[in-house]
């Protein structure tokens, strides 16, 4: 059944544009290209296109299972499993949604710590970051999509900076143009698709969307979508002009790189400014993906999202203590990803294949009984 959300706890549909972007906008941006260069190679940029389009495809399916009666992924469970196996179900969900937050937190920690503050302890940071966490989180909503909106704002100022880089690039990088398989296009698409998660939270904040025609919200969402494939094919096209590929694949972190050459007369190392300003960036997809958590448990167990704020909260930062390495944490990545990936592009189709089944079940029954009333 549908969950109903108070008004005054509600944001415009206009606003899951940020919301979709913010949340696949995070760590992944600053060195995504020396992974997906690996499989098409310069041709990688048209892996983006590939991404985005089952992106597309993917929020469709979304939106279909959030209709009919079922606005999120709790109710979405409850109507095609029942109560107990679809709680079940729901914390599986969360656990995933718990790894995706704990992931970009740990990844961006491992950027200060390698830029910036490279003596400063983890759990100094997890202090400062988590308490931020908690005052966003758990000031609502739409204190969240604050946030996300400025998580688009902010950024869309930093990309004039590929001026930069852009008078340092050569065309010979990109050729031979077309020149790998569909498999290898696969291979690249597969490393953008990490990129691109986060967007299917909406299927626990969908209620909190205040707008009655779904079509709308629908629009933005794909907006939000079409201009992440646009900041990422931008940026993929750069970063493949002013690295050859040998360079690209040994460099851990590209985009910081590019933004290591920018000079101003009063400010010499800019990429501290960057790597600062970034950290309202990864609010959004840390804490979204928090608020999911604490809002999957409410839905299955009526327990008041603070206390499960906390606990979990907790448990992310003795986890990010818990990663030493660096190898470590590229382990988490991969998966986090590779769970994404398949809670996206495998399990969420199959569990609209269940509901389209079970829709048609009620329907036959429904007919069957008519037809006997009739009689």
């Amino acid at each position: 059944m549908n969950v109903e959300v108070k008004k005054n706890f509600q944001v415009s549909a206009f606003f899951t544009f940020f919301l979709i972007h913010s949340s696949q906008t995070g760590i992944g941006i600053l060195n995504f290209q020396s992974q997906v260069i690996k499989g098409a190679e310069q041709d990688a940029w048209i892996s983006v296109i590939i991404t985005g389009v089952t992106t597309h495809i993917i929020l469709y399916i979304i939106f279909k299972l959030l209709g009919g009666g079922t606005n999120d992924l709790v109710a979405v469970h409850h109507y095609c499993f029942g109560k107990t196996m679809g709680n079940i179900l729901s914390l599986l969900a969360l656990v995933y949604f718990w790894l995706a937050s704990l992931t970009v937190l740990r990844a961006y920690i491992e950027v200060i710590q390698i830029w910036v503050y490279p003596t400063i302890n983890t759990w100094q940071l997890c202090l400062v970051f988590g308490l931020t966490f908690y005052y966003v989180i758990s000031s609502g909503f739409r204190t969240l999509t604050g946030f996300s909106f400025w998580g688009v704002i902010l950024p869309f100022f930093l990309f004039f900076l590929i001026y930069f880089p852009m008078k340092h690039t050569n065309i010979i990088y990109l050729l031979p143009a077309f020149s790998h398989s569909l498999s290898e296009l696969f291979v690249s698409s597969k490393s953008y698709s990490l990129l691109f998660l986060g967007f299917e939270w909406i299927l626990m904040y969908f209620p909190f969307i205040r707008e009655s025609n779904n079509k709308k919200i629908s629009k933005w969402a794909y907006l939000g979508n079409l201009y992440t494939i646009i900041v990422y094919l931008i940026i993929t096209l750069i970063s493949f002009l002013y690295f050859n590929q040998d360079v690209l694949r040994q460099l851990p972190w590209p985009t910081l790189m590019m933004v290591k050459i920018v000079k101003f007369s009063f400010l010499e190392r800019f990429e501290y400014v960057f790597i600062f300003i970034w950290f309202l960036v990864v609010i959004s997809p840390i804490c979204i993906s928090m608020w999911a958590c604490t809002r999957i448990v409410k839905r299955s167990f009526s327990i008041p999202p603070k206390v499960t704020l906390i606990l979990l909260l907790i448990a992310e930062m003795i986890a990010s203590i818990s990663f030493k390495e660096f190898k470590s944490i590229d382990h988490l990545t991969n998966f986090t990803a590779n769970v994404g990936i398949g809670f996206v592009y495998v399990y969420l189709p199959l569990l609209l294949i269940i509901k389209m089944l079970k829709n048609n079940f009620f329907k036959k029954g429904q007919t069957k009984s008519s037809e006997i009333h009739k009689h």
